[in-house]
């Protein structure tokens, strides 16, 4: 059976597949019987390590997982993939995702973050696919506005990242309103994981005390401490993406737990968790300050617990610990294939 042939699987197509949201989504999405389209990037070397266990080899009948060669920068790519992929359902979760590297290059994170939202939604647009588009926006759109911060909270980034993420919201919202499409915008506050990138400051953090733990490190360098963020579970964010696509009608949500917690508790959790005093071994480094920075985000997921029944169970404490000893048992694979696992209802 080839590609897109099974019409009673629902398909969906999913930019950004072998990122951290991307192959939770994919896995779920599989999970619940659906044919399963991902977006990457030609490179030289093997990038799709997030996702290598949910591939089977496309000879294979029972294969509900293809991956295209493409770029968000190629729009006459991405209506060729969809014109022949026809996917009920979009979701374009890839972009430069790294706030503070979007310092180093704002152009390229423009271009991808920002762009790259207007060409999926121009394409859809153009070969008149009738799908369900979901934008992953992020709480970085608002920045420097005080929180709690909810689906009406004025935007105020401090970075380019933030300001490519608030074209994308609105260009969504744009597409929503003046040509009809099912399209609406995930507001994710901090979402982690262990399949989190390793630059990340959570899994930098995790990630260095496993190898402290195991006396292969003997220094972490960070920035600023007193940052306050709402971190959530990962996978229990890409199932808030799935729901807002099978409501009844299209509209935007804020997804995070409306809680508080500062980077020094979230170092302080991890190191508890390998009996460690975080104390000793942190070290400041200006070089990881941003030029502006956002000093509280702290989401109210109301609409998303009132209209979409969804609520987050795993908080920042939990998150550290399940993110310490996924890293400690990464480390006794390393050099081998390893990755988590998620059982999903």
């Amino acid at each position: 059976m080839t590609a897109g042939t099974q019409d009673a699987r629902r398909r969906a197509f999913v930019t950004g597949i072998t990122g951290q949201d991307g192959s939770y989504l994919a896995e779920m999405l599989l999970a619940k019987g659906y044919e399963v389209h991902g977006l990457i990037r030609r490179s030289s070397t093997f990038n799709t390590s997030r996702i290598d266990h949910l591939y089977r080899d496309v000879h294979d009948e029972q294969s509900n997982l293809f991956l295209h060669y493409g770029d968000l920068s190629d729009g006459s790519r991405l209506a060729t993939l969809l014109d022949s992929i026809q996917p009920q359902e979009v979701y374009n979760l890839a972009a430069q995702s790294h706030v503070r590297v979007s310092f180093d290059e704002p152009e390229y994170t423009g271009d991808a973050t920002g762009l790259g939202a207007i060409r999926l939604l121009e394409t859809i647009r153009m070969i008149g696919l009738h799908c369900r588009y979901y934008q992953a926006s992020s709480s970085e759109m608002f920045g420097a506005t005080p929180p709690p911060q909810n689906e009406t909270t004025a935007f105020y980034p401090r970075s380019p990242y933030g300001a490519a993420k608030v074209y994308a919201y609105w260009v969504t919202r744009n597409y929503r309103e003046g040509y009809g499409m099912f399209a609406v915008n995930g507001i994710l506050f901090n979402h982690e994981s262990p399949r989190r990138g390793e630059t990340f400051v959570t899994r930098k953090i995790t990630r260095a005390v496993a190898r402290i733990a195991a006396g292969q490190q003997t220094e972490l360098y960070m920035g600023n401490l007193d940052a306050i963020r709402d971190w959530g579970y990962a996978p229990e964010y890409v199932e808030a993406m799935w729901r807002m696509l099978q409501n009844d009608e299209p509209s935007d949500y804020v997804v995070a737990t409306g809680t508080k917690y500062t980077v020094r508790d979230f170092l302080s959790t991890s190191f508890d968790r390998v009996g460690l005093d975080w104390e000793k071994y942190v070290k400041f480094d200006p070089r990881y300050l941003r030029p502006t920075e956002v000093d509280a985000l702290i989401g109210d997921p109301s609409k998303a617990r009132d209209v979409l029944g969804w609520t987050p169970k795993v908080h920042a404490p939990d998150l550290a610990r399940l993110m310490v000893d996924a890293d400690i048992e990464a480390l006794k694979h390393e050099g081998r294939p390893w990755i988590d696992t998620v059982t999903w209802a």
